[in-house]
């Protein structure tokens, strides 16, 4: 069979799954499932490359994860953050616009991203210390946030939707530095999402 399968790749798996599911959820008009399996993907992929850190790897093996993860990322935090915006309202033309570029701006800082990180690791093994722009899994926390506001500003929700994702999108690619979360930042943003989350079902029951 194509591909690599061993322990490293299998939270990058769930995660697209958890994706797919999710996207599922959108279309049928469950928006909060759906952004439950957003922030679940922004979970799984937080701990990936930890994981994959912890086996000897081959350079088409650390090749592969570089791809996949990317690949994977821009279904759960391109796509799925589009479909949710289609089930909360975006579907005029200059809603699907949005969606578009906001997908295209994933899209292309994620394959920016490969470039420079295959050109990283042949001339270094340190690991990466900062990030260029906005990484795309902050869609995870963001965007449950913005969700949460639906429940008081019930009026065309969907176009501060719009203005986020856009807003989002250039984020995506402007040049600026962003640290790439320690341990400790990780556990922290883990527990923020904990709490957003519990904010969520909060809410759902009022």
């Amino acid at each position: 069979m194509l591909g690599f399968y061993n322990y490293t790749v299998i939270l990058t798996y769930m995660s697209l799954i958890s994706s797919v599911v999710g996207i599922s959820f959108a279309v049928s008009g469950n928006i909060f499932n759906a952004i439950v399996c957003l922030m679940l993907s922004g979970f799984l992929d937080m701990f990936d490359g930890k994981v994959a850190k912890t086996r000897k790897r081959t350079e088409e093996e650390k090749k592969f994860g570089i791809q996949i993860d990317s690949l994977s990322d821009l279904v759960a935090f391109g796509v799925l953050p589009a479909f949710i915006g289609y089930a909360l309202g975006l579907k005029s033309w200059w809603g699907i616009a949005i969606m578009a570029l906001f997908v295209l701006a994933a899209l292309i800082r994620l394959a920016y991203f490969n470039v420079l990180e295959e050109a990283r690791q042949k001339k270094t093994t340190e690991n990466r210390k900062e990030y260029l722009g906005l990484p795309v899994t902050s869609d995870a926390l963001i965007i449950p946030v913005i969700y949460a506001l639906k429940k008081y500003i019930k009026y065309k929700f969907y176009l501060i939707y719009a203005i986020v994702l856009t807003v989002i999108a250039f984020l995506f690619l402007f040049k600026f530095k962003v640290k790439k979360p320690t341990i400790k930042g990780m556990i922290v943003m883990t527990i923020v999402g904990a709490i957003e989350l519990l904010l969520l079902v909060w809410l759902m029951k009022l």
